[in-house]
């Protein structure tokens, strides 16, 4: 099996997580989410790792700068250069999806599909609100929700446009039960 090297993009709540897990289980590639690349930075005592952490530690965003080395690091690794990978909530924004793409272009390995969930807005409040109360976090508040749900549509939801122009996005209504959503996704693959 040749290497995959997919993207899935969507607002909070669409799934995104969920569905990265299943498509490991299937094709056997590593999922890189930020906030995994980011622990592991920090746990692993990189330079860059000990930037992220110093920015954490001061409750303020780590930059696209950092997660972009983060990310570059991560690439790097044998396994996703080897077997490939699905992008979890990196890139975010423009800058990042810039990078990203200079930096697959660099080793000649640029992003095969972007999976872009869809799911309407009261249903991911609705979802969202489910989870906090079974999880008991207390961050995921409607007006949370919604704050996190309009910064998407500002920074990252162009993504899709960016990468459409690219003939890579499929779109994919991630509103059904997860076990559909995985169908679909798997048909977009196909």
């Amino acid at each position: 099996m040749s290497a995959r090297r997919l993207l899935l993009l969507g607002p909070p709540g669409a799934g995104k997580g969920t569905q990265a897990l299943r498509l490991v289980e299937r094709l056997g590639i590593p999922q890189i989410a930020t906030g995994n690349m980011l622990r592991d930075a920090v746990d692993g005592k990189t330079e860059v790792g000990l930037l992220a952490q110093a920015v954490m530690a001061r409750g303020d965003l780590v930059s696209d700068d950092i997660v972009i080395r983060v990310a570059e690091q991560r690439l790097a690794a044998p396994d996703a250069r080897r077997r490939g990978f699905i992008l979890d909530g990196f890139p975010r924004t423009a800058g990042q999806a810039r990078a990203l793409d200079a930096m697959l272009g660099r080793i000649g390995t640029p992003l095969e599909r972007c999976i872009a969930l869809s799911v309407d807005e009261e249903v991911i409040v609705r979802r969202l609100l489910k989870r906090s109360a079974i999880e008991g976090r207390s961050d995921d508040n409607e007006e949370t929700i919604r704050k996190r749900l309009k910064i998407y549509q500002a920074q990252t939801e162009p993504l899709i446009a960016h990468y459409s122009e690219k003939g890579i996005v499929r779109a994919v209504d991630g509103s059904a039960s997860p076990d559909e959503v995985a169908k679909r996704i798997e048909e977009a693959l196909a």
